[in-house]
C-alpha cells in the first residue's frame, strides 16, 4: 500500500481500491440495479460516501502518524455508537478509559500525535461510526454482497475526478494496476464482505469485541513491517482504547430493523 501511495498519491490508491473492489464484486454478485427500493438505494449511497471519507481520511491519517495510534484513535467512532445505544451507566468508564488513551497519544500526555494527525484520526473515528451503521443496515437492505458492489461501484465513480488528477497516466501502469487489484481483494473485497456476513449472524457485541482488537493488531503490523515504533505512553494508550472499546461494544445492542 506504501508504494501505492507512492506512485500515485492517496487519492489515486483508493480510487484503484474502489474500481477493482466493484469489478470484483459485480463480478461475484451480478447486483441489479432495479428492485431496490428507495430506502435501500439511500443505505448504498451514503455507505459509499462513508468508505470513500474514511478511507481518505484513514490514508492521510497514517502519513502523518503510526498506524497503531491511528486504528486506536478511530475506534473512538463505533465506542460512541455502543455507548449512544446503551446507555448504561458503566459506558461512562468506557468513554472515561478512551479519552485517557487518546490524550497519551497526543504531545500533553507524552505523545507524539500533533493536532493535524489528531483531527485526522477523529474523523476516521467518525467515518467507522459511520460504516458500522452502514454495513448493518446493507447487510439487511441486500442478500449477499449486492449492497456492497453497489456501494463499491459509487465510491469508484466518485473518487474518478480526484484520482486521475493525483494519478495521472501512472494509474494505467500494468505494475501499479497489479497492486491496486490486490490491495483491493485484500483490504476491501475479502474484509468488507466478511465484516457485512457477520453483522448479519453475530450479535452486534460480539461483533465489536472482535473489531475493538484491531487497534493492537495494527500496532504490531506497524511495528513489523513498516518500523513504526511506539512510547511506552503510546503503548498504553492502545491498551486503554482496546479495554474501553471491548467494554462498551460487548454489551451493545443489535442493529434496529430498517424503516418502513
Amino acid at each position: 500500500m506504501i508504494s501505492l501511495f507512492d506512485e500515485v498519491g492517496e487519492v489515486g490508491a483508493l480510487l484503484l481500491r474502489a474500481f477493482f473492489a466493484a469489478v470484483v464484486l459485480g463480478a461475484v454478485w451480478r447486483p441489479a440495479l432495479r428492485g431496490h427500493s428507495r430506502l435501500a438505494w439511500r443505505y448504498v449511497v451514503t455507505f459509499a460516501l462513508v468508505v470513500v471519507g474514511l478511507t481518505l481520511a484513514f490514508y492521510f491519517a497514517i502519513d502523518r502518524a503510526p498506524l497503531g495510534i491511528v486504528s486506536s484513535t478511530g475506534f473512538l467512532g463505533p465506542l460512541a455508537v455502543a455507548v449512544v445505544a446503551s446507555r448504561r451507566p458503566s459506558d461512562f468508564l468506557w468513554v472515561g478509559l478512551a479519552a485517557v488513551g487518546v490524550f497519551l497519544f497526543t504531545p500533553l500526555g507524552g505523545g507524539s500525535l500533533d493536532a493535524v494527525g489528531l483531527v485526522l484520526s477523529l474523523l476516521v473515528a467518525a467515518g467507522w461510526a459511520g460504516y458500522v451503521l452502514g454495513a448493518a443496515r446493507l447487510g439487511q437492505a441486500f442478500s449477499g454482497g449486492e449492497g456492497l458492489a453497489l456501494a463499491m461501484a459509487i465510491s469508484a465513480l466518485v473518487m474518478v475526478p480526484g484520482g486521475i488528477i493525483a494519478g495521472g497516466t501512472d494509474l494505467v501502469r500494468i505494475e501499479v494496476l497489479a497492486v491496486g487489484a490486490a490491495v483491493a481483494v485484500l483490504s476491501t473485497v475479502i474484509p468488507y464482505s466478511l465484516e457485512i456476513e457477520a453483522l448479519r449472524r453475530l450479535h452486534t457485541g460480539t461483533f465489536g469485541i472482535l473489531l475493538s482488537l484491531q487497534p493492537a493488531i495494527a500496532a504490531v503490523i506497524g511495528l513489523a513491517i513498516l518500523d513504526q515504533g511506539l512510547r511506552a505512553t503510546e503503548v498504553l494508550a492502545i491498551g486503554l482504547v482496546v479495554i474501553a472499546s471491548a467494554g462498551a461494544l460487548g454489551g451493545a445492542r443489535g442493529p434496529a430493523p430498517l424503516e418502513a
